[in-house]
């Protein structure tokens, strides 16, 4: 009998301010979900609605219902900090007790200085915490002049380069970031990713090429529930980011995405059986298990292209572009498999700043065969890692 797990992150999509919030330099009335459906005056978001979410809090347009078809609750992190690789890794049950390190005033010269000797690049531009489309529009001529990349950072914990790949070519800025990686793990900086940025001038403007972007994270100090799937001989197939976040480990597939739409588009292919499988599975990897199985997608627009641009119209039309493709994916969700709709963090797009925000984010299980309820308030994102665990072992 095949067990399967679906999560889906909608990246970014918190809702409301976790307790010790301002101590992450969040305000009290960060609320992602709440703010972008007052922005847009209410969201239309008919299969959200039926499962459950509008059940969890007052949002604008999202009615509650009496009959929902799915569990629905509030999730609280337990981990130290508000950035895509902590929420994911508590997702897949590792807990991290201690917060990657931010860098506020840039990175030290002696990083800095490692970084250009390593790769040759002959210098960098920028060393500061910046928005990464503002921060390109800002030095692409300088960049052009010197064919310096841009190093930038923001208050997560993030090491970013960006150049424009029609100058220098994609393969050497993903060299680039593997040298930054392996410095920053040598020297024990404790970041959590370093991410490449491609860009392209387009009719004049400096545009990133999302489907080219690379997120290279800190391995897992610790196995985490897809190594356990992994360990057993079954399937793990990450689709977006996911093989990122992770680094790699405990994934048997993965596949990257240029959009959400992409991204849904794939899970259904791996919903229905039509995902080429033998073409995105990893070398060396011997499938023997085929009673166990979990998808893994992460949808990153919302926060990358929404929340960081403090563009809440953007935000709401994203989450109703996801809830149209729900309306595909639950009918292809037997009694064997459990879906899980779930968040990271947040990123309001509505309070000051354009950072993550420290929220706690909402979860949906959603299963034929589960009795809808509400499950209130519970410590963790790792609870979502132990519900799996349940159903497919």
């Amino acid at each position: 009998m095949k067990k399967r797990a679906i999560i889906i992150v909608i990246d970014s999509m918190g809702i409301g301010a976790m307790p010790d919030c301002e101590e992450f330099g969040d305000i009290k009335e960060c609320n992602t979900l709440k703010n972008v459906c007052e922005f847009n005056r209410g969201l239309d978001v008919p299969v959200l609605e039926a499962m459950g979410i509008g059940n969890i809090q007052d949002f604008k347009g999202i009615k509650k219902t009496a009959t929902p078809i799915a569990q629905y609750g509030t999730l609280e992190e337990k981990s130290k900090g508000k950035d895509t690789t902590t929420g994911h890794w508590e997702i897949a049950g590792l807990v991290s007790e201690k917060p990657f390190a931010t860098f506020p005033e840039g990175f030290p010269n002696e990083l800095i200085d490692k970084f250009i000797e390593e790769t040759g690049c002959g210098g960098v531009l920028a060393n500061i915490p910046a928005s990464g489309t503002a921060i390109i529009e800002k030095l692409n001529d300088e960049h052009h002049k010197t064919k310096y990349p841009i190093v930038y950072t923001s208050a997560d914990s993030v090491f970013q380069i960006a150049l424009d790949t029609d100058m220098i070519p994609l393969e050497t800025l993903y060299k680039w970031c593997e040298i930054a990686r392996r410095i920053l793990d040598e020297g024990n900086y404790n970041v959590a990713r370093v991410i490449a940025r491609p860009y392209k001038v387009i009719d004049g403007k400096p545009t990133r090429i999302s489907k080219d972007r690379r997120d290279y994270s800190m391995q897992p100090p610790k196995p985490t529930l897809l190594d356990k799937v992994k360990n057993a001989g079954a399937k793990v197939i990450g689709i977006g980011k996911i093989e990122d976040i992770f680094s790699k480990a405990g994934i048997t597939h993965a596949i990257h995405t240029g959009s959400n739409k992409e991204g849904l588009e794939l899970t259904i292919k791996a919903l229905n059986g039509t995902l080429d499988l033998e073409k995105i599975k990893y070398s060396g990897i011997n499938i023997t298990d085929n009673d166990r199985e979990i998808i893994f997608t992460n949808l990153v627009d919302t926060d990358m292209l929404f929340g960081h641009r403090n563009n809440a119209e953007g935000y709401g039309r994203a989450i109703e572009e996801i809830d149209d493709y729900l309306e595909k994916i639950l009918p292809l969700i037997g009694e064997n498999d459990l879906l899980i709709i779930t968040a990271d963090h947040g990123c309001d797009p509505t309070v000051p700043g354009t950072d993550h925000t420290r929220e706690k984010v909402p979860v949906l299980y959603y299963s034929p065969a589960l009795e809808p309820k509400d499950l209130g308030v519970n410590k963790g994102f790792d609870t979502i890692a132990e519900r799996i665990s349940d159903w497919i072992f």
